[in-house]
């Protein structure tokens, strides 16, 4: 699994303010429906913007539409309205609010930069790159608008021209936090790491409560393989936000990839208590049972992220190695057979299989599936030894010598395979070149002589092998 990316919220409001929120809400909405609006405008005014800080969206709407029926000439108003209709997905809509204001005012630069938005997500970039422009005509510091800009240009990959915006934000007002923020995102992807932490930090000490700003600094001092430090930071992230799944799993890679299995696991299990339904941390908990030996628990969770996701071909994969440590071949088979329905183009899971199958016997089915892992992984050393020892088995001498022949291409100088060459030879009575194999392997590999006189005790002391010593 690699990193996750968390949306970054820059407004999380206590639960209780919340509750306190919904009952203002509440008083609003009775006197929009008793026409006494008009009485208390500065009431409104509060509500509304904090349903905007909160995201609580469709109430904000409720709430400006009833200001908009005493004040439909408020500029301000029609502004609020388009942001709560952004906020909703309806851009359109929204987009028309803002046209509406800036014929009520058209110099706001505020409802530029707002409708920049807007058209940004319905994929109207040259519009709303001319909106931010118009807004830094009117004000050629307009930090809001040099930040969008910003923005715009990273969300195309445009990370250097980005950069160079919320600079210029940053020279206007260096606590704008955000900006930091995104710097820090526009250095990650350009892979200048170190500038990345910096911009990442200095956002934490303008927001040093932010669970992202943490998160993100976990991410990077991990790609710079600092990993204490950055194992460090995810805690950070999770003390602040508890339910913080992604910083839990990112913490736990790190762990398991110190082979702290102990405790990655600790890790993993908070994010399955949090997400039960990600097939990867169900997966990666399967893993780290295995490597501690706990096989049933190994195959639960692996069953677990199969059950996420009916098409993890390496789940059911590791779930057949499972089953096959623990003697439940046929298990194992079916694991492994499933594997490569999903994934055809898997050597290793080709391998798997031909090893079970010939493990259970089945030595035909077992050379298909390692010709099949073989078109996958022409270069594989290992695949073509054991596909050479399985026509061995099967009396097929001559494809044997074939395969023993590739597997010296690969490894000249490979003595155990050499020899092996040698005895298919002894066996086809080819006595010259058997013995011209068994003279190199003995030069590469001395130990094989005595290999040699275990497997043939009849040969020790002829004169053949002899004179192949170079004995008298």
């Amino acid at each position: 699994m690699s990193f996750f990316d968390e949306e970054y919220d820059f407004n999380e409001i206590p639960e209780s303010d919340n509750e306190n929120l919904r009952e203002k809400i509440e008083e609003c909405k009775k006197l929009i429906d008793s026409g006494a609006v008009y009485g208390y405008l500065d009431k409104f005014d509060d509500v509304i913007q904090s349903c905007l800080d909160t995201d609580l969206n469709e109430d904000g709407l409720y709430l400006i539409n009833g200001l908009l029926e005493v004040a439909p000439y408020n500029s301000e108003y029609w502004i609020k309205k388009g942001l709560f209709l952004n906020a909703l997905g309806y851009f359109n809509e929204s987009i028309e609010c803002f046209n509406k204001a800036l014929s009520l005012n058209p110099g706001d630069s505020d409802a530029l930069v707002d409708k920049s938005i807007a058209e940004e997500n319905i994929g109207l970039f040259t519009q709303a790159k001319e909106s931010l422009n118009n807004a830094l005509s009117n004000d050629p510091n307009n930090e809001d608008a040099l930040y969008s800009l910003g923005i715009l240009h990273q969300r195309n990959e445009e990370f250097e021209t980005a950069i160079k915006y919320f600079n210029r934000v940053l020279k206007l007002n260096p606590d704008y936090s955000e900006a930091h923020y995104e710097l820090g995102y526009c250095f990650e992807n350009l892979e200048d790491y170190s500038k990345a932490l910096l911009s990442y930090e200095k956002f934490l000490e303008l927001d040093p409560y932010n669970p992202n700003g943490w998160y993100n600094r976990g991410v990077i001092l991990s790609k710079m393989n600092k990993y204490e430090q950055a194992i460090n930071s995810y805690d950070l992230a999770v003390s602040i936000r508890e339910n913080f799944t992604s910083a839990w799993f990112n913490k736990g890679n790190i762990l398991a990839e110190l082979e702290r299995y102990t405790e990655a696991l600790e890790s993993f299990r908070k994010a399955y208590e949090i997400d039960s339904g990600d097939e990867t941390t169900c997966f990666n908990i399967g893993n780290l049972y295995e490597e501690l030996g706990d096989l049933k628990n190994a195959v639960r969770f692996y069953s677990e992220a199969i059950k996420n996701n009916e098409g993890y071909f390496e789940a059911y994969l590791a779930r057949g190695y499972c089953y096959d440590s623990a003697g439940k071949y046929q298990h194992a088979l079916r694991d492994f057979n499933k594997a490569v329905t999903l994934a055809q183009d898997s050597a290793e899971a080709w391998y798997a299989k031909a090893d079970l199958e010939y493990s259970l016997g089945k030595l035909k089915e077992a050379v298909s599936s390692y010709i099949h892992a073989l078109k996958i992984s022409p270069a594989s050393y290992d695949i073509w030894f054991t596909l050479a020892e399985t026509y061995i088995e099967l009396g097929e001498w001559l494809s044997a010598l074939e395969a023993f022949d590739r597997c010296i291409t690969l490894k000249e100088n490979d003595a155990k395979a050499i020899y092996e060459k040698a005895k298919v030879n002894f066996i086809l009575s080819r006595t010259e070149e058997a013995l011209q194999c068994l003279k190199k392997a003995f030069e590469l590999d001395p130990s094989i002589q005595t290999e040699f006189t275990n497997d043939y005790p009849e040969i020790k002391s002829s004169k053949l092998f002899k004179k192949l010593l170079g004995e008298n």
